[in-house]
């Protein structure tokens, strides 16, 4: 993978998204890491950052419950660009719920479900996926 890859992380959790990004940093797999605190503001930074560099990021990491709007909120307003993406989403959660897991593979953009603490290693993985 060349370093020229952008990810975003959508995570409210102060500690786990400083550290995720950390791992990523580390990888040296990405040019640009960008960070949101809710589905909202991510939603908003990655259409503006579409009109700006004409593309989405390559992969994306979304929490599955934050405030303002949720991942399921999230991937319901993304899903309208759906067709124009052609990266990855990972959900990254402390969630145990079925409901929750059965939910996200009803979006066919979501490539994973991934439950927390999410070690280097399988970082690396889905990346060279």
């Amino acid at each position: 993978m060349k370093k020229n890859k952008s990810i975003c992380i959508i995570e409210d959790d102060e500690n786990y998204l400083i550290l995720t990004q950390k791992m990523i940093e580390f990888t040296g797999l990405f040019g640009e890491i960008l960070t949101f605190r809710n589905g909202k503001e991510a939603f908003e930074g990655i259409l503006q950052r579409k009109k700006d560099t004409e593309s989405f990021p390559d992969f994306i990491l979304v929490d599955i419950n934050m405030p303002i709007w949720d991942a399921w909120d999230f991937l319901d307003e993304f899903s309208k660009y759906s067709s124009e993406f052609s990266g990855m989403i990972y959900i990254i959660t402390s969630s145990i719920n079925k409901v929750d897991e059965a939910k996200a593979h009803k979006y066919p953009f979501v490539k994973g479900y991934l439950k927390k603490p999410v070690g280097l290693e399988k970082l690396i993985e889905i990346f060279s996926s």
